[in-house]
């Protein structure tokens, strides 16, 4: 047989807190019921989500996960990036509910992917569907630093570890680190800051970038950290 559909069906504390998130990341109801069970259906185009209430439920306990693969990683954050702006004024980058920025990932074979951690603790984990071939290793210090942290928060939810590999990079510089390298590294650090609540270290991290120069090229190339910097500063402000 052909066509058949899957769609995850993840716990929640309230059906009602879900469906005024997903409503800002473009989804619309397709099935809701109260009885016997509290029980919500969500879709935005091909993407299909279903959630179930359960009383007493504690998000931060949650291990409700799913996996979307997606043709442009890029595209599809954007779009969410642009319902977070628009609801709250910001990109939601600490606490629950919250979003992660498309980074390559090193435990899925180089290919982009980012989260979105929902108010029931769920982690929507979205991945670039697979190119015709593997994405090439990190190369330099600081670019197997960010790979590795990035596995540890980004798909494992530790940023203390996170911190932990990130922190030893940047305290001890070498003379031939890439520069943008450096600025992802420094974002990237902000952004881990803000998810462990240390609002302080964010904002030095921040001031580290604007001071890193950087070549016309250079530039060019850490345009898409400069953003991520940019929403990081308004979450902070």
């Amino acid at each position: 047989m052909t066509n058949e559909i899957t769609i995850p069906l993840l716990p929640c504390a309230s059906i009602d807190d879900i469906v005024a998130f997903y409503e800002v990341l473009g989804f619309h109801t397709t099935y809701k019921q109260r009885k016997p069970n509290p029980a919500v259906g969500l879709q935005r185009e091909d993407l299909h989500l279903q959630f179930f209430e359960i009383a007493g439920f504690d998000p931060a306990q949650s291990y409700g996960s799913c996996i979307v693969l997606t043709s442009d990683t890029g595209q599809l954050y954007r779009a969410f990036a642009a319902g977070m702006r628009a609801a709250y004024g910001k990109v939601l980058v600490s606490g629950t509910p919250r979003m992660t920025r498309p980074r390559a990932r090193k435990n899925a074979d180089g290919l982009s992917g980012f989260s979105i951690i929902d108010p029931g603790g769920n982690w929507i984990r979205v991945f670039q569907n697979a190119p015709a071939s593997p994405a090439p290793a990190p190369a330099g210090r600081l670019g197997k630093a960010m790979a590795n942290a990035v596995v540890q928060s980004d798909s494992r939810g530790d940023a203390r570890q996170a911190a932990r590999i990130l922190d030893s990079a940047l305290t001890h510089p070498e003379a031939d680190d890439d520069p943008v390298a450096l600025v992802e590294v420094l974002v990237y650090r902000a952004e881990v800051a803000m998810v462990l609540n240390d609002p302080a270290t964010a904002a030095e991290m921040l001031a580290r970038v604007d001071r890193v120069a950087l070549s016309a090229d250079e530039a060019t190339r850490a345009a898409a950290a400069h953003e991520a910097a940019t929403d990081l500063a308004a979450a902070l402000s």
